[in-house]
């Protein structure tokens, strides 16, 4: 049966609407809302056939309990099994880039690492069932979108999941402050999975075991370590720029 649940924000409903506009079966509007944003929501559902209506703030901030939702809620179905990772992978006609979370379970952390995967251009982020969040309002508000347009796989084993993935010749990297290289010292092949845990605990010994290579991001100030999302990017990013080069 397919669940529903609540998106916040005119990033992420706008790229819902864009990505899957039969899923929405409401959008409810501050009926106060009169500026650009709200006119550009208002026309792209039109366009899509997506139901809106206008409704009182308060309204609004029941859901979210303090109205820190940008005046618009939207009640959005669930939609069944989307595309398995490895019929993604089989897809791909470019060398995979894929973001590895290992016990990220705070949903602020998660969306906003799903934004940076996203900006990066990664085909997918994947996390273990037993310590990671889930897709909820909070990550889909953070991730300003990109929670309705990257691929999220939770598996059940992530070590397998990994060495799968070496299967298919995509190497593994870890990101672990203990690494000798630096992530730039290191030679990073085209088709990879850059993996990282949270912020404090880092990954699980297993993980770290399952990596091909781990290399550390070079800290020059006096902070010990990047939160989770800010560490993805640097590492995705350096990615994004080798293949440019």
């Amino acid at each position: 049966m397919k669940g529903t649940r609540a998106i916040f924000g005119f990033h992420a409903i706008l790229a819902r609407l864009r990505s899957d506009p039969a899923s929405l079966q409401e959008i409810l509007l501050d009926e106060e809302r009169k500026d650009g944003r709200a006119k550009d929501l208002v026309n792209t559902a039109e366009k899509a056939g997506a139901k809106l209506m206008r409704v009182s703030r308060q309204r609004l901030d029941g859901f979210y309990g303090g109205g820190r939702h940008q005046g618009v809620v939207a009640m959005v179905e669930e939609s069944g099994e989307r595309e398995g990772l490895e019929d993604l992978l089989d897809g791909l006609k470019v060398p995979p880039l894929l973001l590895v979370l290992d016990g990220v379970t705070d949903p602020h952390n998660l969306g906003a690492a799903l934004r940076v995967a996203d900006a990066a251009g990664a085909h997918a982020v994947i996390a273990p069932k037993d310590r990671a969040a889930g897709i909820n309002a909070t990550v889909s508000k953070v991730a300003s979108g990109a929670a309705e347009s990257i691929p999220y796989y939770m598996v059940t084993n992530l070590a397998r999941t990994l060495n799968e993935l070496k299967e298919r010749s995509i190497w593994i990297v870890g990101a672990d402050e203990r690494a000798d290289k630096t992530l730039y010292q290191a030679k990073l092949p085209e088709s990879i999975a850059w993996v990282l845990g949270a912020e404090g605990e880092g990954m699980r010994r297993l993980t770290r075991e399952t990596c091909d290579e781990l290399v550390h991001i070079p800290m020059l100030g006096s902070v010990a370590s990047l939160n989770v999302s800010v560490a993805s990017g640097v590492c995705l990013f350096e990615s994004v720029r080798r293949r440019a080069g």
